[in-house]
């Protein structure tokens, strides 16, 4: 069921997803090299699951990026993700980009850290600013589609999809 999309794929290795989480560790992998055990499951589930991307697209970019890339390791990660191996998790579960946030960065401050376009947002709104007020959002500086994506495809969608 891959997608063909350069353009999701390029948003994807950006960090202009609009999902935070994902755009978070997608620019701390740029900048540094590195990235979480969560975060490199986060941002390959959503890259498999929600963009629907093929899974070697991403190990390649991990591979040419990760500074601690390891072609078996990270072949098995990837399997692991899509489903095909053995002991894999199921297909059709998607990793919530938002719910994902909310345990794992309950504060914002690593989206904080990396997202600077979304510091002054309120820490209710951080992992999911497409649900915040518009005043809100005028008042942390923020104009969705412009210095911030929307995000690019629905989680319901995605899910519909992998059906």
């Amino acid at each position: 069921p891959w997608a063909v999309d350069e353009n999701y794929f390029k948003a994807w290795r950006q960090g202009r997803t609009g999902y935070p989480l994902v755009d978070a560790g997608m620019r701390e992998l740029w900048a540094t090299g590195w990235l979480h055990d969560r975060i490199r499951v986060v941002v390959s589930s959503f890259f498999v699951k929600v963009l629907q991307l093929p899974w070697r697209w991403g190990m390649k970019y991990f591979w040419d990026t990760l500074l601690d890339a390891d072609l078996e390791s990270d072949a098995l990660g990837w399997q692991y993700i899509t489903g095909t191996l053995p002991d894999s998790r199921e297909f059709d579960r998607i990793d919530n980009p938002q719910f994902e946030g909310y345990k794992f960065d309950p504060n914002g401050e690593y989206v904080r850290r990396w997202l600077p376009e979304l510091s002054r947002l309120p820490t209710d709104w951080i992992h999911h600013p497409w649900n915040a007020p518009e005043s809100v959002l005028q008042a942390a500086g923020i104009e969705l589609g412009s210095n911030y994506p929307r995000p690019i495809v629905g989680l319901d969608e995605a899910k519909a999809r992998l059906h």
